[in-house]
């Protein structure tokens, strides 16, 4: 059963789980089970994904339950007037807080596939705000330095490009822990075997919308998924994550 975060005669909110796919994707052509799927099978009424979340991303995933709806609040996103709160760990520590301001083009189709050389457009305005929550310094030797620094973030993407937030940490040279696109193997081989955690550490915690019937502004949270809250505590990060 997925955890319904809110539900009204509009709209419907999961708390997807990592590893879930939104829908179908011919990269993963293995998968049976997408959260579109079993959304509608759950409630029994068909959905209209708004957004989308990477497979290894958990947190807010919004639909619509009718297509007035849909047209709507799909409006929101494309103007990006939809606010979003996600919480990552990254390596290394970033600067309290900033604004990474860099453009992106689409690397990938909508199934997932690399797009060719050819098939790539023009790069795009992408901005995300962060700001750091929590360090911490393991006497681990991971990479080439006799200690490993990470941190948990908070990101306010005001843009909505095709893999935003792990491309632009990347960007910083301070990717998302877990990320096997644009993350660091021997690192997120350190979390598998410190943490026992397989999944990419990043998750959307909050997303603010208007309502498609009143105007009325709307913000659902969703808690941390287990394996990412186990982490955070295990980090001693349990009362920074906000």
């Amino acid at each position: 059963m997925l955890d319904i975060l809110y539900r009204d005669d509009f709209l419907v909110a999961i708390n997807k789980p990592a590893g879930l796919l939104v829908h179908r994707s011919d990269i993963d052509r293995h998968e049976t089970r997408f959260a579109v799927q079993l959304l509608r099978d759950q409630i029994g009424r068909r959905v209209h994904p708004l957004h989308r979340l990477d497979k290894g991303t958990s947190g807010v995933l919004l639909f619509a339950l009718d297509a007035d709806s849909a047209r709507e609040v799909g409006g929101q996103f494309q103007r990006d007037e939809v606010g979003k709160r996600y919480l990552a760990i990254v390596r290394g520590w970033p600067p309290e807080s900033g604004t990474i301001d860099h453009p992106l083009s689409r690397q990938f189709d909508d199934y997932g596939r690399k797009l060719g050389a050819e098939s790539k457009t023009e790069a795009l305005p992408a901005v995300t705000d962060y700001r750091r929550l929590a360090t911490i310094e393991l006497p681990d030797v991971v990479d080439r330095y006799p200690s490993s620094r990470y941190a948990l973030v908070e990101l306010l993407p005001k843009t909505g490009r095709q893999h935003q937030l792990r491309r632009h940490l990347k960007h910083i040279a301070h990717p998302i822990i877990g990320d096997a696109t644009w993350g660091k193997g021997i690192h997120n081989r350190f979390f598998q075997q410190r943490f026992g955690c397989r999944r990419m550490l990043l998750a959307c915690t909050r997303m603010e919308l208007r309502h498609p019937r009143d105007d009325r502004m709307l913000s659902i949270e969703a808690p941390l998924e287990g394996s990412f809250a186990s982490v955070i505590g295990a980090l001693g990060w349990s009362e920074a994550r906000g």
